[in-house]
């Protein structure tokens, strides 16, 4: 007896090996000769975009000029923000946190301090961002940078409360350090601890401010290389902010308070505030507060100054959000945050320091969100975010990625979706404005659609490489809400999250949508433009689990299918007329619970509003006291009007249009008399010889009056009972009639009668679980000349079977006659559990399945839209016109070992190919892209391929990445025309592609992040201050910190490393012509650089050519009459 296995969870599990892909012994290969057009040079992996919000961020800067934020992570991240759509993401190598970023303001390039105690100057200017260089510090740990604005030196301060100085174009270290003991000389006993704060004069370049941890504050004279003043508070120092005119700074302290100090009093403050400290009467100290973590003092022309600060709360506000206070004159405004405040930046008008600051608007970083506050206008209202960055809102459990959609998707779903902006935002125009948008020419629709643990489901533009959400659903609206935990029902399955979705199936040409929940609910969705009132929510509630000796076998043979029960505590009537069957609810005091879902559906009326609207809710039952088993797997067909879904025991399949159950069988009745499998505690018989891969069970099916028999006189009271610690594999499934008894072999009644509820009883052969469903038009049995609708089924061990439907005709008589569905047996069977299914017609195309056109489902009943569109439905899709054909059809089928290609109706293998031997595929898609179609799959060892179809050749095969987390595993999607995405932190979607073509073209889609604009001019300084020296002195620097002034620095303290950014690194990085345009954008940018320095030499050239000129031509006149001895 052969022994299938069920999921292999560890990679490194061996599998037999078999031939990589070849055609099968029995099939002529010369009469399965289609052409294929693509080829392993039309496949190319690469990363294209990072949406959603940077995961774990740590530190953050702005460019004024330039309007770019940038972002840095914990994880050694870097992300950017120009325009909207315009973002970019690159990474350290070394993975560590970044806890400083400086821009090198209007020059297109950024420096990063990281964890590891290295700096890093990436170039902006082009579209890839790349180091261009970086330096490693050995012996001290970097604490805080500072790059003053329009200089080249780079202040470090350390650990060790030492400073040093690095050179930011040759990213060499300056012979000049301060050293902390002749920075503090006598002023404190002990080390003043690490450099918090560094930075200059706004007047006077040639002095700089040094914050130590400990309290003091040094004010150092770079020329004199001495401490001119020091400034002494008995607490911790967090931070230090100037006033622009340079005779004032203030700072921050971790008991809570501000001091502010005049430059030339260093004895005590000028001032000392607590700005949430309760003023005590008798004049004692104010009670401490938290720390206040940041300060930034800005000022305006016009009015007060603005101080900005984060923390500083009292103590007693326990349980109070984090908050932003903005002091400005005599008011005080407490902004309350969501999350932790990470950092925050005031955006001013001017980049100098030494002008008035007239900030505009506050950007504050939070550990899950970005806000951007105006201060011009009152009650400091937040800008709209433009930023796909609410991906994380609530977290992401599942993921669908279709492109290439109907076009007039995307503006339908906008349409609905812009109702729900909220308001109140600022009406300016979002400040961070830098950039370019790229040039690409892709123009085809792209859709994702993201489910998460609330219940909602969020639908994004994805097209051109951008992200936008468009339209949200709640779909726990149409639940009871728990007000308390006291209230919770004891029905729940899952402790939090119970609306939390799990699987999603959408037609984007009916635009019918279809979820399963974690609490075993299935709720189908209609898209309408209009508004309505749903009076009662249609419920549908499925028992589906099986139980030893609880089934009865009604008269004639065939299988009853149940008539779903009305529990006395649903909260909505049944909605399948006379076919509803009332039984008791027993939630009795014992605490077994019967015939009660998990959740209870709301009984007010609900108000619909244009997008997404309730059509009908199905939920499995607890039976017997046990719970029903989660979903496994979903389809939905808009042409059949059907929803199937499956477990770990069975599927159900639902008319939609009828709302009833149409089939509710257990995966083992699928098989019928041919059950390959050895199930010994479900079934008296001892053993069963395992039939052949392609059998046809056919022979055993009732007749079509057996199909045809009442169902009043059987009994309506099928159980069901799952395993409960298996996983969670879906399955679709076909329906059969409501009133017709569901046909299957007499000889199999025993399977149901030995069924057993205890899950130590059964063998592990018998949790089959259904993985994957697909509706199609085929050949259903070997005989069948004509095409027929069918269900697919396929299941964790394996198998796929058949489910035909028998389809009453369109327009009045569907919502009449019954939908009859009967399984037709086993069709073939693979290594592993099955995942995918599709279908090719004769020629080697895509089969997709049938499906209706969008129509107005509020419009009136007689309208002419609905009619017109009605007519519209497609029908089958007629096999190839070419009849001498043998094979009329082709299935696909993908496991997690294998994919196989199989002929119909002939049911011959045709084409095999072993996926993976010493792992297993994760998700695997039928795709289309420009040339042609193929299989993609993503394997658990992190590789990436394509096979061809119908040959199953290996096309691309690459190690992507490892299979890190089982976020990625949920969340991989491949989709048409060579795009695939997956959610690479808990707040990001990677999107990546396995097309040459889109490869080729990314540079031109990716957008520009630096845009070449003017400086703005310097402040002026005014006649009285040209006159009396008051106005801002400037210091010759590359004097000071220069070799030959201040020597070279000690080798071992860090040790340069040159970036691929620069043109020798780019040599070898990439290949292709994506490579070559980085190299030749590189090139470009560094001979452009060259170009200007030749510019300004030659400019200087000119300049002394033309007063050497000036001069000889004075010495000419001067010397015109004089004799040659008078010399």
């Amino acid at each position: 007896m052969k022994k299938f296995n069920i999921r292999k969870v560890l990679d490194g599990l061996t599998a037999v090996s078999s031939p990589s892909s070849s055609p099968q012994t029995g099939a002529k290969e010369n009469d399965f000769i289609i052409p294929e057009t693509l080829q392993s040079e039309h496949f190319q992996l690469c990363k294209t975009v990072r949406h959603g919000f940077p995961y774990q961020p740590s530190s953050m800067a702005f460019d004024p000029v330039q309007k770019i934020l940038a972002i840095g992570t914990q994880s050694g991240a870097l992300r950017l923000f120009g325009r909207p759509g315009v973002e970019c993401y690159c990474q350290h190598e070394s993975g560590a946190a970044v806890i400083q970023l400086q821009f090198l303001i209007n020059e297109g390039a950024l420096v990063s301090a990281l964890a590891d105690d290295s700096i890093h100057l990436w170039n902006l200017r082009q579209k890839r961002p790349a180091v261009l260089h970086s330096l490693k510090f050995n012996r001290e740990r970097i604490t805080f940078c500072h790059l003053p604005f329009q200089s080249k030196w780079l202040y470090v301060g350390t650990e060790r409360g030492n400073i040093h100085i690095v050179n930011v174009e040759s990213f060499t270290l300056s012979g000049y350090t301060i050293m902390w003991n002749k920075a503090i000389e006598l002023s404190s006993k002990a080390h003043p601890g690490p450099v918090v704060h560094i930075s200059d004069n706004p007047m006077d370049e040639g002095k700089l401010i040094i914050g130590f941890e400990s309290g003091i504050v040094v004010l150092w004279d770079l020329k004199s290389k001495k401490a001119d003043y020091r400034y002494t508070y008995d607490e911790a120092i967090h931070s230090v902010a100037w006033h622009h005119e340079g005779k004032q700074f203030i700072c921050s302290h971790s008991d809570g308070t501000l001091t502010i100090w005049n430059i030339k009093s260093p004895a005590k403050p000028a001032q000392t505030i607590t700005p949430h400290g309760k003023q005590p009467k008798d004049g004692k100290k104010p009670e401490p507060c938290k720390p206040i973590l940041k300060v930034e003092y800005k000022t305006t022309r016009a009015g007060d100054p603005y101080m900005i600060l984060s923390g500083g709360l009292s103590y007693d506000t326990v349980g109070r959000r984090p908050c932003l206070t903005v002091m400005h004159g005599k008011s005080t405004a407490v902004l309350e945050m969501d999350y932790p405040i990470v950092d925050f930046l005031t955006l001013c008008e001017t980049p100098y320091p030494n002008d008035f600051q007239e900030p505009y608007a506050v950007v504050v970083l939070l550990e899950k969100d970005l806000v951007v506050i105006d201060l011009a206008q009152n009650g400091y209202p937040i800008f709209e975010n433009p930023y796909p960055l609410t991906i994380h809102e609530s977290p992401v459990t599942c993921c669908e990625y279709v492109a290439d959609c109907p076009v007039d998707l995307i503006p339908a779903l906008y349409s609905v979706g812009s109702r729900q902006k909220r308001q109140g935002y600022s009406k300016k125009e979002w400040p961070i404005s830098g950039g370019n948008w790229g040039q690409g020419t892709q123009s085809y629709p792209e859709i994702i659609i993201t489910g998460h643990a609330d219940g909602s489901v969020k639908f994004w533009d994805a097209s051109a490489i951008m992200l936008q959400v468009l339209y949200k659903l709640k779909t726990a609206k149409v639940f009871e809400k728990t007000r308390s935990k006291e209230e919770k029902p004891n029905t729940e399955i899952v402790d939090e999250d119970p609306f939390a979705i799990q699987l999603m199936s959408w037609c984007p040409d009916s635009r019918m949508l279809c979820v399963a929940g974690v609490s075993a609910h299935v709720i189908i969705y209609r898209f309408s433009k209009q508004e309505i009132t749903t009076e009662v929510v249609q419920l549908l509630e499925v028992r589906l689990q099986y139980e030893l000796n609880d089934l009865e076998s009604p008269e004639g043979g065939g299988y009853q299918t149940p008539a779903p029960p009305t529990p006395s505590t649903s909260p909505s009537p049944q909605t399948s007329g006379p076919q509803t069957h009332h039984s008791t609810s027993s939630n009795s005091s014992d605490g077994i619970r019967d015939n009660v879902p998990c959740l209870k559906v709301r009984n007010s009326p609900l108000k619909q509003s244009p997008g997404y609207q309730v059509e009908l809710v199905v939920q499995l039952v607890w039976v017997s006291g046990e719970p029903p088993q989660q979903i496994s797997s979903l389809a939905i067909n808009s042409s059949y009007g059907l929803v199937v879904f499956g477990n770990t025991n069975g599927l159900a399949v639902v008319d939609y249009l009828q709302k009833t159950v149409l089939l509710n069988l257990s995966t083992v009745e699928l098989y019928g008399s041919n059950d390959p499998y050895q199930r010994q505690p479900r079934s008296p018989r001892k053993s069963r010889q395992p039939s052949g891969g392609l059998c046809d069970i056919n022979e055993g099916s009732a007749t079509s009056e057996d199909r045809c028999k009442s169902p009043t006189s059987a009994k309506m009271s099928r159980k069901l009972s799952l395993p409960t610690e298996l996983k969670p594999d879906l399955v679709l499934l076909s329906v059969c009639p409501p009133r017709a008894a569901l046909p299957l072999d007499n000889r199999d009644n025993s399977f149901s009668r030995s069924r057993s509820s205890s899950v130590t009883s059964i063998d592990k052969e018998a949790r089959e679980a259904i993985t994957s469903f697909y509706f199609c038009e085929t050949y259903t049995r070997k005989t069948d000349s004509t095409l027929t609708p069918a269900l697919w089924v396929g299941t964790s061990l394996g198998t796929v079977l058949s489910i035909s439907l028998s389809m009453p005709p369109a327009g009045e008589q569907r919502l009449l006659q019954p939908v009859i569905v009967s399984p037709s047996g086993t069709l073939v069977r693979l290594k592993g559990s099955i995942l995918r299914m599709a279908f090719l017609d004769a020629t080697g195309s895509f089969l997709p399945p049938p499906s209706e056109l969008w129509y107005e489902p509020n419009a009136p009943a007689n309208g002419e839209e609905r009619e017109r569109v009605r007519k519209r439905r497609p029908v089958s899709v007629s096999p190839s016109t070419s009849q001498e054909l043998n094979e009329h059809q082709y299935a696909v089928v993908c496991s997690e070992k294998q994919a196989k290609v199989i002929a119909l109706p002939s049911q011959t293998c045709i084409f095999k190919h072993n996926i993976t031997e010493t792992s297993f595929v994760l998700r695997t898609d039928v795709v289309q892209t420009v040339p042609g179609i193929c299989v993609a799959c993503f394997c658990a060892n992190g590789h990436i391929m394509t096979l061809s179809l119908p040959g199953l050749r290996p096309l691309l095969d690459v190690n992507y990445l490892p299979l890190t987390d089982m976020r990625i595993a949920r969340t991989f999607c491949f989709t048409n025309l060579g795009q695939a995405m997956y959610l690479t932190s808990p707040t990001e979607i990677q999107r990546i592609t396995y097309s040459q073509d889109v490869c080729e073209n990314l540079q031109e889609m990716l957008g520009e992040l630096f845009t070449p604009v003017e400086t703005p001019e310097a402040p002026n300084r005014g006649f009285f201050k040209g006159l009396f020296g008051g106005g801002a002195q400037s210091l010759d620097r590359e004097e000071l910190f220069g070799e030959t002034g201040a020597g070279k620095a000690s080798r071992s303290l860090a040790q340069h490393i040159p970036g691929p950014g620069g043109i020798e690194g780019m040599k070898g990085a990439a290949s292709g012509i994506v490579g070559d345009l980085a190299r030749a954008r590189i090139a470009l940018d560094e001979r452009g650089q060259k170009l200007s320095e030749v510019e300004e030499r030659t400019a200087a050239m000119m300049a002394s050519a033309d007063s050497f000129s000036k001069h000889a031509h004075e010495m000419m006149l001067k010397c015109k009459d004089k004799k040659w001895y008078q010399f």
